[in-house]
């Protein structure tokens, strides 16, 4: 892990970091209850509200999805997976030979996910309920990582970040959408639920183990995409 002057994170902070890699304290929360909406979620209230054709997410779905650059046989996690769309269209992309694992902390999600799955024939998906402070997965199991409109939701960011890293296989390819957070510019709900801006987002990832490698810009009006890669 490094830590440069650009980074802007305290010593404290750093020192909370290496002593969690190194299982000898676990992270605050940084926002306490902001996961509390998905203990139990009414699924066909979120399948209305993630699926809509209004939400600037499902519209550019195909757009999205053609930035993970997935390939068949490629393993891919859908980390913060919701109602699943995305892990459905990752399945086709990935073929017989990939795997899709679906994560999400909301135990109705996931079991949404599997019967969705079971229907349609995805064979391929793995829906996993995960737990607050990691995704869960095994090490080395993964080439590329998505993380949607999720990050901002994380309650222990760095042990979350720090759970993936070990999951991602060397090289491997993160794909980070969320909110922009600008003062003056965003919305009153956006300001008031999102934690922080892409700045903040960037530099905590960076610091996670990953390099940033592009923005991509899709033409929407509060999200922005980042390309990072596992370093090393």
């Amino acid at each position: 892990m490094r830590c440069e002057a650009r980074c802007g994170i305290p010593v404290a902070i750093v020192g909370l970091l290496l002593a969690t890699s190194m299982g000898l304290a676990q992270e605050d929360s940084v926002k306490p209850g902001i996961n509390d909406n998905f203990k139990n979620p009414d699924v066909s209230y979120y399948v209305n509200l993630f699926e809509g054709e209004d939400r600037a997410i499902f519209k550019r779905r195909n757009e999205i999805i053609d930035v993970l650059q997935l390939e068949k046989g490629t393993d891919v996690a859908d980390i913060g997976a919701g109602t699943g769309f995305f892990s459905r269209m990752m399945a086709h992309k990935v073929g017989r030979r990939g795997t899709v694992y679906a994560v999400d902390i909301a135990e109705n999600f996931i079991e949404h996910i599997a019967e969705l799955s079971k229907k349609e024939g995805l064979k391929n998906i793995k829906a996993i309920v995960c737990s607050e402070r990691s995704v869960d997965l095994p090490e080395n199991s993964i080439d590329v990582a998505f993380i949607c409109d999720v990050y901002h939701h994380f309650e222990f960011p760095f042990d979350s970040m720090a759970s993936l890293h070990k999951a991602m296989r060397p090289g491997g390819r993160l794909v980070i959408v969320d909110f922009e957070r600008v003062k003056g510019v965003s919305r009153d709900w956006t300001l008031g639920h999102v934690r922080c801006g892409k700045g903040t987002v960037t530099d905590e990832v960076r610091d996670s183990g990953f390099d940033l490698v592009e923005e991509i810009d899709l033409d929407m009006s509060e999200q922005w995409v980042r390309v990072f890669r596992k370093r090393g």
